[in-house]
């Protein structure tokens, strides 16, 4: 496969599923009393797991049965790495991208990065749709095994890269890493090149002289001379392609 897609959240703004960055964002929403930057951390993790929990079931897990769409279709055989946590990809057949920032429907033990540990289900299902605030944070409290703070190797964390966190094989980094090494293009859909993946990816490019491609209704101009820029949705890009 020489040709390397790395999306990102406008791929899935199709399917429903908010941007980080637009009015609407993961990001530029935050609880009462935190911003997401601060919220999205281990440390929040450690210090305040019930509001962590609480914001990251709202931010997130209500969106965890949303379906692909057609450009997840058009991806199920591409070499693919995705900052989406959504699991699309997955759920329209790619058997074998990279999730680089973790899945929605997984979690962990909390536990020092590096370690080596087991990739769970994660228990959203469990949760009383019903529930009010109070009921709602005892519930994930008690699903993810915590009892004041979370412990590590005891209580459990939802897979997903926070801001105060580094890429690990956990997050099969050396593998995404192999893949633009042997990339002879990359095309970039739906990201706003904010996240240290597609830093990599682009220096990667530079480096070796890699032709890009850059999908995105308002692409960024990276001032790469061999980058070509397509100011449109990804499902406009396929359509012309498929």
């Amino acid at each position: 496969m020489d040709v390397l897609y790395i999306t990102g959240a406008g791929v899935s703004s199709e399917s429903g599923i908010p941007t980080f960055r637009g009015e609407d964002g993961y990001w530029t929403i935050g609880s009462a009393n935190y911003t997401p930057q601060e919220m999205a951390t281990r440390h929040m993790y450690r210090e305040n797991p019930a509001q962590f929990l609480s914001w990251y079931y709202h931010r997130f897990a209500t969106y965890r049965h949303h379906g692909p769409n057609d450009v997840h279709h058009w991806l199920a055989d591409k070499n693919l790495i995705t900052q989406n946590i959504d699991g699309l990809d997955g759920k329209a057949g790619n058997e074998n991208y990279i999730a680089i920032h973790g899945r929605l429907d997984k979690m962990t033990l909390f536990h020092h990065q590096g370690d080596e540990v087991e990739i769970l289900n994660a228990p959203w299902d469990s949760i009383d749709k019903e529930a009010d605030d109070c009921e709602l944070e005892a519930r994930l409290l008690n699903l993810f095994r915590i009892d004041e703070h979370p412990l590590i190797d005891y209580s459990f964390k939802p897979f997903v890269l926070l801001f105060d966190e580094y890429y690990t094989d956990l997050y099969r980094i050396s593998e995404a890493q192999q893949r633009i090494d042997d990339a002879k293009k990359i095309v970039f859909m739906g990201t706003s090149f904010s996240v240290n993946i597609t830093q990599m990816a682009l220096q990667t490019a530079a480096v070796n002289r890699i032709p890009i491609e850059i999908v995105d209704p308002n692409p960024v101009n990276i001032g790469y001379d061999l980058a070509t820029y397509f100011p449109m949705k990804a499902s406009e890009y396929i359509t012309d392609r498929s």
